[in-house]
């Protein structure tokens, strides 16, 4: 647990001290992860999306997929904000789960995740187990 704590609190500090005018969304240091990988993020209101991603991985699609992630929050909860993060964080997984899966990228395209969202929140209301 220390390990993780000491990853989170650096990786916080890394991003949280750039400023968003002139500096890139690409961070790395070594030291954390070592040389193949690279710290992703976009910074919204006081939100941070932060991503660590191999060498494998494109810079620009993980940023894709960090602003359709938040543009689908934003749907779901109109304006997102910390406290429906905190208080709804069943909710924010499932919508994760719409994008990401194992690692691998399910879907990028917005509109249909908020299909998938709607129609899991419609089977809750009609009392079935499934969804959030």
């Amino acid at each position: 647990m220390d390990r993780q704590k000491h990853i989170v609190q650096t990786v916080f500090r890394l991003v949280s001290t750039r400023v968003d005018e002139n500096c890139c969304c690409f961070v790395e240091d070594e030291s954390l992860f070592g040389p193949d990988h690279k710290i992703i993020y976009r910074h919204f209101a006081t939100l941070y999306f932060i991503f660590i991603a191999d060498s494998a991985e494109s810079e620009l699609g993980v940023l894709d997929l960090i602003q359709v992630f938040v543009q689908v929050l934003d749907s779901c909860f109109e304006n997102v904000c910390e406290l429906d993060l905190i208080y709804h964080f069943d909710r924010v997984n499932y919508i994760l789960d719409e994008i990401v899966m194992a690692g691998m990228v399910l879907e990028t395209n917005a509109d249909l995740i908020l299909t998938s969202i709607k129609e899991a929140k419609k089977l809750e209301q009609e009392g079935s187990t499934f969804g959030f």
